[in-house]
């Protein structure tokens, strides 16, 4: 059963300008958590797009039998479909979703990207056991209760459509990801906005400044936020973030 299920999982758009943005979600969640930026730029006039990662938005069961291909492939759909409506286009991840932004950034040509709480590495450090305990752990249940949150709003986790269960799976192929992204960083020229928090305790202190060091982009920019969690995208400073991402946006068309 999803976390919040009255929530709506499916992709959204909003029409605007010639200036497109494609938003993307995180692991295990769904384009709601997006939903709030894409409207805030959307008032903006900027074109935005959000789709539906595959195995996301349904059943966990669907997520344990895709790969981070098939995710790549629901972005990469929708930034073909963005880019026929618009002359610019930039791509904003927020998690597993920067990593996607960052792959897709070294198979086709983006104005730019935002990277949000990138998840180059994950603070669990069960991680580095998964290509070992896929064979003998078939999911893990995740942690719903609020106190136990890295959130600071009270009701930012009400924002999120999430599987409350994780397939182990699907957590190797999101190490796979990291894999692939790690060795392709240095070859990005892509514009790029770093915004990570030091209050993140799902992904790895170092990831953030990692991603922004090893960036091979010579327009780079990095916002480190103090109150916010993880999921910065819908927590005490998204207005900050979304206000920031917009400007960021808006001075590189």
């Amino acid at each position: 059963m999803p976390q919040f299920p009255w929530l709506d999982p499916s992709p959204f758009s909003f029409p605007g300008g010639q200036v497109g943005c494609l938003l993307i979600h995180g692991f295990t969640g769904a384009p709601p958590e997006m939903r709030p930026m894409g409207e805030y730029l959307a008032q903006r006039g900027v074109t935005v797009s959000c789709p539906l990662l595959a195995g996301h938005g349904t059943t966990h069961e669907d997520l344990a039998r895709t790969t981070w291909q098939d995710w790549y492939a629901s972005v990469e759909a929708a930034f073909v479909e963005l880019q026929k409506q618009c002359t610019e286009v930039f791509v904003a991840g927020f998690s597993l979703g920067s990593l996607l932004a960052l792959h897709l950034a070294t198979q086709h040509e983006l104005d730019g990207i935002v990277l949000l709480a990138p998840a180059l590495q994950l603070r669990d450090w069960r991680m580095r056991l998964i290509p070992v305990l896929r064979y003998f752990l078939k999911e893990t249940v995740k942690d719903t209760d609020p106190q136990h949150s890295d959130l600071t709003d009270p009701e930012a986790y009400k924002r999120f459509w999430s599987y409350d269960i994780v397939p182990v799976p699907a957590i190797y192929q999101l190490y796979r990801l990291q894999r692939v992204v790690r060795a392709e960083l240095g070859r990005i020229r892509t514009p790029a906005l770093v915004i990570y928090s030091t209050r993140d305790m799902a992904i790895a202190p170092q990831s953030g400044p990692t991603v922004y060091k090893r960036l091979g982009s010579e327009d780079k920019e990095l916002l480190v936020l103090h109150h916010s969690g993880h999921g910065l995208v819908v927590d005490s400073e998204c207005q900050l973030v979304f206000q920031k991402v917009y400007e960021w946006i808006i001075a590189r068309t």
